[in-house]
């Protein structure tokens, strides 16, 4: 465990899974009151234009709204300053040594039916939660 962490998440066009993960983790950090020392990061390697229509209706359901997000590019350097960077299945990147890089190989929502983006919406809650369990120290 650490006193401080950077967490980044990251998928091709950052219009779904990477922002559930980013949105669950600012829900998470919130809870567990400890936003001076969690710093999040989310970003695609070759952002959409928006957020997936799908993506934003199944987080409505569980009272998060990302309508207003906007994918964003994300360079190397920002993620080399990361000290854990989760992929969503869909990544080759080639990050410091020093950098632990999860891919957590989840299906891509984008044109899924709502059950499918709930399953993939709920396996990503899971595992945020997980993350800060493992990398977060509760004061």
């Amino acid at each position: 465990m650490v006193d401080s962490v950077k967490i980044g998440f990251v998928c091709v066009q950052n219009a779904g899974r990477s922002q559930m993960s980013a949105a669950f983790a600012e829900r998470e950090r919130e809870e567990r009151g400890v936003e001076d020392e969690v710093e999040i990061l989310t970003g695609g390697t070759y952002p959409a234009d928006e957020v997936h229509p799908e993506v934003v209706e199944a987080m409505q359901e569980v009272g998060i709204d990302i309508a207003t997000r906007e994918p964003r590019e994300v360079s190397t350097p920002e993620l080399n300053e990361s000290d854990v960077v989760a992929t969503m299945g869909c990544s080759t990147l080639e990050l410091d040594a020093d950098v632990e890089v999860r891919d957590w190989a989840l299906d891509d929502p984008h044109g899924q039916d709502m059950e499918t983006v709930r399953a993939i919406r709920d396996e990503i809650e899971g595992r945020v939660s997980d993350l800060f369990d493992q990398y977060i120290s509760e004061e």
